[in-house]
């Protein structure tokens, strides 16, 4: 710092401790007023490109085809369930589920049509369904199974197992917001947007961003409530709850359930932590205090702001709590050091002492930690744009808290008394000095072999989403979709959308008279879509999907073109006849079978293609690019013809932006952060032996992460970031006390043994009470809660050896700081 800031400093945190303490609880009152309006963000929006073109276009095909929002529930009876006793108790449930509030319809094998022996021409609007009480149920049963419809969708293979869609009301003021939203927004990129629409457009987004909290809120009380209803019905059957609005919720479900129930107990070790390292409650209840600080104002901030935090942010509490840890661990060590080695100082020029010479270093490493979770801004997705600014203003709220609440605190405390050792020895950091030493020259072959190990590990990275895997195998929703894989066809789901070639000439068989079509022209217009050669080409499809080993159930116009040829005596069905189908064709039917599949206006049809979540050897972004390119090439179709949507698309999108984003970008920011660390040593020598060890621990976890089989997704792609975060910090500490004592004790050895036991120390206690707290978190059900511990503790400790081994002995090895000299 600058004299005069320096002066202004001392002046007002050590001169004026009760007044900088009297403003800080200010400042955590107001803060901690707004606190109350945290949130978590519980929407699957919250993890979508909002600037994704698939986006805009998958509510566009939702629209069109009247797709909402939906869950699914999986009903295995105690009984047979097509006996007469089970529909019953199954039709109690569903007229349970549609008394649910925001429930539009329930489709359950219920009021699927049975033909029986109806021809196909004799399909009308009086079908007969399972609760006619005279039907038979034996030949209704095999006729449900047998249905490409129906079967592995509302019913399994074994029959033994009914799928139950609960659909809920359109939300008419959400899609009305997004429709005005991206009409604005769309005219924002054109450069077309006048200034009223500017205004407009910000009023817009407020509204929605408000709506969509209560929206998230509503539709998590429908699905609590639905959850309620199957618990009546749990006696009588087994009942599983799936759908993506359920699997959201529940990932936040099972974040908020980690914060609360371990967030206490990794406090409770911190403190038996550090109580073991200092044996003085002052040294324990000061991190804390500075942890409690600095979490409270940044969660007032992020109420105040209206930044909720989603399942990828919501670990951004547990790294303010390493940042704000590892500056006050910092502190009281060199104050502890200073105590013991200046014996006759007194208190308030220790405390002054150990509070300025500490400032620069943790400055610093504030700084190269925030470029390091900068890289995170450049996504292009807000949840992750919003995690990137929140650690960034983390950082810097812990770096201030650290140092303005720690000296105010310890200058109006009464000196500590107790007796502290001149030897400041520290077993584990001295026996990394003695292993350093004793290896000289083979640190640096362990670590090229390390570094190769990560490679290789790196190579074997891959990047997936896979839902199913973040819970672990005795959980109810892991069972749950598991059962929805193995007996309804899957759970989650894409869209491919294909525009079909527009026939060479009209058609026109000259029956239009005949069958009276002349009466409803539009009618006549939407029968004469229906040619056998586009009938033909749209079944085709709809095999070429389902035979791919890696799709579900299918769903299409192909499943109702199979079961017309099925009630035509397997006989295959003519123009005229899907024509004539078409007119007499009820309203209910089209509905159920044709509206969500076929839009005659853009001549366009909807496959939707469930996909097996637990397959274990499941790529998505191969399946979806497969499925993509097979049907183009497969048909003859252009690229523009065929598209695909959906959920599951759309997350691969944000997966596949995000590698790009944060893992190609990783030597971006590992220069950026080498190009400070010459601002901050003066020497470009020193920064690039700086920089390897952090290369090889981003490296490491990495590999780590590719040989264990740990996919880089929605969850874990911030790891990288992390891991660089942490690690710079213990080498700027290392590196900038080093580069002091050198110069007094002359000797690159003698040096490294002397920083190993004092700084190193400080390193080595913030570490551990880390790894102690969030040791854990590997008892959690959610297993990214269990992954972000385990390779947190790792990264951990791989910055520390790296900062304390390979570091060193890359000093002693390349001498940047000069020739050796005596005393």
């Amino acid at each position: 710092m600058s004299s005069r800031i320096t002066k202004l400093y001392q002046d007002l945190v050590f001169g004026k401790p009760y007044f900088v303490i009297a403003v800080l609880l200010l400042v955590v009152a107001f803060f901690g007023w707004h606190a109350q309006d945290f949130r978590l963000d519980a929407s699957a929006d919250s993890l979508l490109l909002e600037d994704d073109p698939d986006l805009e276009y998958s509510r566009e095909i939702n629209q069109r085809y009247g797709v909402r929002d939906a869950v699914t529930v999986a009903y295995t009876p105690r009984g047979d369930l097509f006996s007469r006793v089970e529909l019953n108790r199954l039709a109690a449930l569903v007229e349970d589920l549609l008394k649910v509030e925001g429930v539009q319809s329930v489709d359950s094998i219920l009021n699927v049509p049975i033909f029986e022996d109806t021809p196909l021409t004799g399909i009308s609007e009086n079908y007969l369904t399972l609760l006619d009480q005279d039907i038979d149920l034996v030949a209704a049963q095999a006729e449900i199974m047998s249905s490409p419809i129906y079967q592995n969708a509302v019913i399994s293979p074994d029959g033994n197992t009914a799928g139950i869609g609960v659909s809920f009301y359109i939300d008419e003021t959400a899609r009305s917001l997004v429709n005005k939203r991206t009409e604005l927004r769309n005219k924002e990129r054109d450069g077309e947007l006048t200034a009223e629409e500017s205004l407009e457009l910000h009023q817009v987004e407020v509204e929605y961003a408000d709506y969509s909290v209560a929206a998230a809120d509503y539709l998590h009380e429908n699905i609590t409530t639905i959850r309620h209803t199957l618990d009546k019905h749990r006696d009588n059957a087994q009942i599983y709850l799936g759908g993506a609005p359920m699997i959201a919720d529940d990932l936040v479900t099972f974040v908020r359930g980690d914060l609360t129930s371990f967030s206490f107990v990794v406090i409770i070790l911190m403190i038996i932590t550090l109580s073991v390292i200092f044996r003085k409650p002052r040294w324990v209840v000061l991190p804390l205090a500075c942890c409690a600080v600095a979490g409270i104002i940044m969660m007032g901030i992020l109420g105040l702001m209206d930044w909720r935090v989603t399942v990828v942010s919501s670990n951004f509490i547990s790294l303010l709590l390493i940042i704000t840890i590892s500056l006050t661990v910092h502190l009281i060590v060199r104050y502890r050091e200073l105590r013991a080695t200046r014996h006759f100082s007194n208190h308030d020029k220790l405390l002054r002492h150990a509070v300025l010479s500490m400032y620069k270093p943790c400055l610093y490493t504030a700084l190269t930690t925030v470029v390091a979770f900068g890289s995170l801004i450049v996504s292009g997705i807000l949840p992750i744009i919003t995690f990137g600014w929140m650690m960034m203003m983390g950082v810097v709220t812990a770096l201030l808290v650290a140092f303005t609440l720690f000296p105010a605190v310890m200058s109006i405390l009464k000196k500590d008394e107790t007796l502290l050792s001149v030897d400041m020895k520290f077993n584990f950091a001295a026996s990394l000095a003695n292993l350093t030493d004793r290896l000289r020259g083979h640190v640096l072959t362990v670590y090229a072999l390390v570094l190769l190990f990560s490679v290789a590990g790196l190579s074997q990275l891959r990047v997936e989403n896979s839902f199913i895997g973040y819970f672990r195998e005795n959980t109810e929703i892991f069972q749950g979709m598991t059962l929805f894989d193995d007996k309804l066809g899957g759970t989650l789901s894409f869209d491919v959308v294909v525009n079909l070639p527009e026939p060479e000439e009209e058609f026109d068989d000259g029956f239009d008279d005949a069958f009276g079509f002349d009466d409803e022209p539009a009618g006549d217009q939407n029968a004469y879509w229906f040619t056998v050669p586009k009938m033909d080409q749209v079944k085709a499809i709809h095999d070429y999907i389902d035979a791919d080993p890696q799709t579900g159930k299918v769903l299409s116009f192909g499943s109702v073109i199979q079961l017309a040829e099925k009630l035509n005596g397997e006989q295959p069905v003519d123009g005229v006849l899907w024509a004539l189908l078409y007119t007499l064709m009820p309203e209910t039917l089209r509905d159920l079978v044709l509206n969500p599949f076929v839009s005659v206006d853009e001549n366009q049809v909807r496959y939707n293609v469930r996909v097996i979540e637990s397959a274990d050897d499941l790529n998505r972004n191969e399946l979806l690019n497969r499925i993509e390119s097979g049907v183009e090439q497969e048909f003859g179709l252009e690229d523009d013809q065929v598209r695909l949507t959906g959920i599951l698309v759309m997350y691969n999108n944000v997966l596949q932006s995000l590698f790009q984003s944060q893992i190609l970008t990783l030597g971006v920011v590992l220069f950026a952060i080498m190009v400070m660390f010459m601002v901050l040593f003066r020497s470009l020598k020193i920064a690039v032996i700086c920089i390897i060890p952090n290369i090889i621990a981003a490296a490491f976890v990495l590999g780590i992460m590719g040989w264990l089989n740990i996919p880089l997704d929605i969850m874990t792609i911030t790891i990288a970031a992390i891991t660089v975060g942490i690690g710079v910090d213990d080498t700027i500490h290392y590196m900038h006390r080093f580069r002091r004592e050198f110069p007094r004790i002359g000797n690159y050895r003698e040096t490294m043994f002397f920083c190993h036991n004092s700084i190193g120390r400080a390193m080595y206690l913030t570490s551990m009470t880390i790894v102690v707290g969030f040791s854990i978190l590997v008892l959690s059900n959610f297993i990214p809660t269990i992954v972000f511990g385990l390779l947190t503790s790792v990264a951990m400790m791989v910055a520390l050896t790296g900062s304390l081994i390979l570091l060193p002995q890359l000093l002693i090895t390349f001498k940047p700081l000069g020739e050796e000299h005596g005393d």
